[in-house]
């Protein structure tokens, strides 16, 4: 497996953007829906990076968005056939070290309140649950962790 910055607007990675879309959006209202889009997954503030199989298949992706205070989580996912190897816990610490050395020492995600695996890839990787930060408002469908490297 290999992990890399990539761009996020080539057919199989988008592909992999609807796969988490379509996990997604049966099991929360759609106001509780906080993914980015494609384009904002290319903005010159967002590290994003694409994990792929030992044969070029991307199996996995995820996001930081670099802010003045903080680094935020977004569109972390790995197929399901490709989960229990490591690839989630390998795409987290690619990114925060990304954003590490991007200046930034506090990480910051919003995850579903359903998705017991990420929530507890977050824990067990040194997030703790936080209140909501920038433009998120309370939600009963989110949680929000946090974890601060400095």
């Amino acid at each position: 497996m290999s992990i890399a910055i990539e761009h996020p607007e080539q057919p199989e990675v988008a592909r992999l953007i609807q796969e988490l879309d379509a996990y997604q959006k049966p099991l929360y209202p759609p106001e509780s829906h906080h993914g980015i889009d494609i384009a904002s997954l290319s903005q010159p503030n967002v590290v994003f990076a694409v994990a792929r199989s030992s044969g070029g298949r991307a199996v996995g992706c995820g996001a930081v968005v670099l802010g003045e205070e903080y680094g935020e989580l977004k569109r972390m996912y790995v197929r399901p056939g490709s989960r229990g190897q490591g690839i989630a816990k390998a795409l987290l610490a690619f990114l925060e070290s990304r954003a590490t050395a991007a200046g930034l020492s506090i990480f910051k995600l919003e995850t579903g309140s359903k998705q017991r695996e990420a929530i507890e890839l977050y824990s067990r990787s040194g997030y703790v649950r936080c209140a909501p930060f920038g433009e998120y408002a309370e939600d009963p469908n989110s949680i929000f962790m946090s974890k601060d490297v400095a």
